[in-house]
């Protein structure tokens, strides 16, 4: 296998984690009506079931970064594994709904750490000229997990199983486990391994098959930047300084990403559709359509991401993102405008997310932070995405029944013209760059 095909599979293996992280978000969607149903749930205890995933999801981005620093990328990505293997065996075969709960949470551990853990390896580990295509695959998979869930949900539904709900949150299981079983296949980081132990040969070895043309020059700056770390890892360090640019960039793009609006959408387009006067039926048609667009545009900004660069990628998603929550807005507040549009326009927000913050969110944070520091880095940059994930999702439905959604996506709209501003005064552009490079230049005002 060249050294090409190698570093692909070495990627998308542990990529596979975001599909998980996709099929295990989007498969409760065909289970959860059913589940309040078996165990008579009032809408308070059926609500906090089927965020408990949600929760876990914070804390696993939270303190994912942790086990990643002192055990090793690689074993991380092991126990994620299976944590959803776990996750989805309990969950079908769940009790009661503490049990369901239980192990419902336990997924979201595992889907928190693998938005940490993932991209953090594959960026670790990924030739410079094409690592945004490589991590990438991370969020690729994610759209594609969602896709995939749907379908099975579909098909189960449909098959006359007797209780389906728990064959539609137990199947996630097989994929966990052959993703289990294909981690112990890929070698650990090797950045990790110099940043940990000094461990040059071990490294050479790996970069050797994934990055040969790079790899002097990878060990040589990896070694000079460990020299140079003065302070320990850990939280505190993201905060003095000399890190605090590298920390500020990671948390404002992950905060953008979700005052978008992207997850009001996610989950609640069938809400928002019929809100504007279609049918429920045409609602769910029009759903599956966000799907198709999510799954293709974010095929197409992998295609661009490694060509144009990340914040060429961010210029056209803020400018597509405008655009189309302006319409929304409008839509709902403004005259004239048929409602049979508003599928149209969303479909424009859904292939502008794709393109820009979709795309270039993992990649950017995993660059962001030196080789010590990047498990924390990661994990601060994926807990801020998942925080304000679930702010959001817990306030738009008040908000959208109180003000109306038109207010909303004008506001999500106002966010957008102030993420194209910070995108061309603050964001630097990190395509074709080494690791060690970038850190070099975001640290060199504060050495």
């Amino acid at each position: 296998m060249n050294s090409k095909n190698y570093a692909f599979f070495v990627s998308i293996t542990a990529a596979l984690g975001g599909f998980l992280f996709g099929f295990d978000t989007a498969v409760i969607s065909g289970a959860e009506r059913a589940i309040q149903e078996v165990w008579a749930l009032s809408d308070w205890i059926h609500g906090l079931a089927i965020a408990s995933a949600l929760y876990g999801t914070v804390i696993g981005a939270l303190f994912g970064g942790i086990p990643a620093d002192k055990f090793g990328r690689k074993k991380s990505l092991l126990w994620i594994g299976l944590f959803y293997f776990i996750s989805a065996v309990g969950s079908g075969m769940a009790w009661d709904v503490t049990s369901f709960t239980f192990f419902r949470f336990i997924g979201g551990l595992g889907v928190g750490a693998s938005s940490v853990v993932a991209p953090m390896y594959i960026s670790e580990i990924a030739p410079a000229k094409n690592r945004g295509l490589l991590v990438a695959l991370y969020q690729f998979n994610i759209v594609f997990g969602i896709v995939v869930a749907y379908i099975f949900n579909y098909l189960i539904g449909t098959a006359d199983f007797a209780e389906d709900w728990r064959w539609m949150l137990g199947v996630e299981g097989i994929p966990a486990l052959i993703y289990s079983v294909m981690i112990f296949s890929i070698p650990e980081s090797p950045r990790w391994l110099i940043a940990k132990f000094n461990d040059q040969v071990g490294a050479r070895t790996i970069l050797t098959k994934t990055d040969p043309d790079g790899v002097d020059e990878a060990i040589r700056l990896a070694i000079e930047e460990e020299k140079s770390m003065k302070q320990k890892s850990g939280f505190g360090v993201l905060f003095q300084k000399r890190f605090f640019s590298s920390t500020l960039l990671a948390v404002m793009i992950a905060f953008f990403n979700q005052v978008s609006g992207i997850n009001a959408i996610i989950y609640f387009a069938p809400r928002v559709f019929e809100m504007a006067g279609i049918s429920t039926e045409n609602a769910l048609i029009s759903t599956i359509g966000i799907g198709l667009v999510n799954l293709f545009a974010t095929f197409f900004g992998l295609y661009l991401i490694d060509r144009l660069g990340r914040k060429k990628l961010m210029y056209i998603g803020s400018v597509g993102y405008i655009i189309s929550l302006g319409l929304m807005a409008y839509n709902f507040l403004g005259p004239g405008i048929p409602t049979f549009w508003l599928p149209i326009f969303v479909f424009g927000f859904i292939a502008s997310h794709a393109v820009g913050q979709g795309s270039v969110i993992w990649v950017f944070i995993s660059e962001m932070f030196p080789n010590e520091l990047r498990a924390y880095g990661q994990s601060l940059g994926s807990f801020t995405h998942w925080i304000l994930a679930a702010l959001i999702a817990n306030v738009f439905p008040f908000f959208a029944n109180n003000f109306g959604p038109g207010y909303i996506f004008a506001f999500f709209c106002l966010m957008m013209v102030w993420q194209l501003l910070w995108v061309k005064f603050r964001m630097p552009e990190t395509k074709g760059r080494s690791l060690e490079e970038i850190q070099k230049d975001l640290q060199k005002n504060h050495a």
